[in-house]
């Protein structure tokens, strides 16, 4: 492909996007394909000789769309978002056509530096203490991973790396059962292992970890020989938006001088507003924080930032310096590489820059207030009808229902949740909820509306009532 005809299919490909979230609305919300559909069109083996852009391009618009679930949908109201703001696309645009590989400071100055500088924009925003350094992670997965090999060698003495887990006693993790299964994925990365993670009794109306509870698990596996290494907080669970007390959970922490990570991978972008920083007070005293710009920020996907107290403990559990890798006579240079497990990096700041430069900070807070509103307004309205009933408060803009019936509620609300998202006009996802199915809603897409929660209610109740 020469220069002329990059141009050509790079403006062919941003006219698409552009002519994509136009029309988007009119789309179903989620795909309505069947399993196999798409791949029964795409060929079995790849060519062998080149095809023309033409060809590919007419394949793509043929063949993609309607195997896609709409996240930038103003009406996708399940998982949490995973927005996408055009400012946001622009700068990933740019990004992609860059190509630059941005592991080391000397692989690309630029990208280093501004994240340093967006990532300390980021942490004066959310209220955090000069304090912490951070990284741009590329998900919360991949944070908390990184957190728990950290919790993990200070445990260990810096030793488990080179020993490995098997000449120790077994370290142990504690978290509640309302924090993300992304915990026990790291915890399974780790060696830890499963049997490891001390779930800890929730309490309250926030459905957060019991101090009390924390603090006699730990003792008592002081007591049976094994080695305490961490607490995962979570603020804004992703089952019911669970908030654990940080300040109290931090407070036993200090006491056993274990490592605290906190988990805010959703709500962590509403503390860019002050009157919600409630959710997490005490935050300050954590080790290690994570929020996901690519959830209710607006941050074109992957961007995940992890706000660390002590990096030099990050970087003696993740870094490995092999020649190739060092960078000669420059010192007091950051390598973000060494924070991270990825060795790996894009330019992720970029997106960061474009979007709170051309948003604001005010015009973001804006955005979630509105969000959390609309969806406190919803369960009023929910609440107010004589058929539904909230099965958990909302917590910023994330609440959960459930409607009544005469028989089994679970199969009830299954085959509700199931019939709106056939329906196409809103999509949600289900949870558990004292054992009991319940419907999540959370309202966080970039471009939604009033209208677009108002038109939740009337599909909800509609399709319920259809049912019954």
């Amino acid at each position: 492909m020469n220069g002329d005809e990059f141009r050509h299919w790079s403006r062919k490909a941003a006219d698409w996007g552009a002519d994509y979230r136009e029309t988007i609305r009119d789309r179903p919300v989620r795909a309505r394909t069947m399993p196999g559909h798409i791949a029964g069109q795409i060929a079995d083996h790849a060519p062998e000789s080149g095809e023309p852009m033409e060809a590919i391009f007419a394949d793509f618009e043929r063949i993609v769309p309607e195997g896609l679930t709409h996240w930038q949908h103003p009406r996708f109201f399940a998982y949490f978002p995973a927005n996408a703001a055009p400012a946001s696309v622009v700068a990933d645009y740019l990004v992609t056509a860059i190509a630059a590989q941005c592991m080391l400071w000397q692989t690309s100055p630029a990208a280093t530096e501004m994240e340093t500088k967006v990532v300390d924009w980021l942490r004066q925003a959310l209220g955090l203490p000069d304090g912490f350094s951070g990284v741009i992670q590329d998900s919360a997965s991949t944070a908390t991973l990184a957190a728990v090999l950290v919790m993990r060698e200070k445990a260990l003495g810096w030793k488990g790396n080179g020993e490995g887990l098997a000449a120790h006693s077994p370290v142990r993790v504690y978290a509640s059962r309302q924090v993300h299964t992304s915990i026990d994925r790291a915890i399974w990365i780790s060696g830890i292992g499963q049997a490891n993670l001390v779930r800890i009794p929730t309490k309250g109306p926030l459905n957060g970890m019991d101090p009390e509870a924390l603090d006699a698990a730990i003792c008592a596996d002081r007591a049976a020989g094994l080695i305490p290494a961490g607490v995962i907080a979570c603020t804004g669970g992703t089952s019911i938006g669970a908030c654990d007390p940080i300040g109290e959970v931090a407070e036993v922490v200090r006491r056993h001088g274990l490592y605290l990570h906190v988990d805010a991978a959703w709500a962590g972008s509403a503390m860019i507003c002050p009157e919600f920083r409630v959710l997490w007070q005490g935050v300050e005293a954590a080790d290690s924080v994570v929020f996901n710009p690519h959830k209710w920020l607006g941050a074109q996907f992957d961007c995940s930032v992890q706000f660390i107290r002590n990096p030099e403990d990050q970087v003696r559990t993740l870094a490995i310096q092999p020649e190739y890798l060092k960078t000669h006579g420059h010192d007091g240079i950051v390598n973000y590489s060494e924070w991270s497990v990825p060795l790996g990096r894009r330019f992720r700041a970029l997106k960061l820059w474009f979007l709170l430069r051309h948003h604001g900070l005010e015009g973001l807070r804006t955005v979630i207030r509105n969000h959390v509103a609309w969806s406190v307004e919803l369960a009023e309205r929910l609440a107010a009808e004589p058929d539904f009933e909230i099965a958990s408060e909302p917590v910023l803009s994330l609440f959960s229902f459930r409607h009544r019936t005469a028989g089994d509620p679970d199969a009830h609300n299954i085959a509700l949740v199931n019939a709106i998202n056939d329906d196409g006009r809103i999509y949600l996802t289900q949870t558990r909820v004292d054992d009991r199915i319940a419907i999540r809603f959370q309202a966080g897409q970039f471009d939604m509306t009033r209208e677009d929660a108002r038109a939740a209610f009337d599909v909800i109740a509609e399709i319920a009532r259809k049912l019954a």
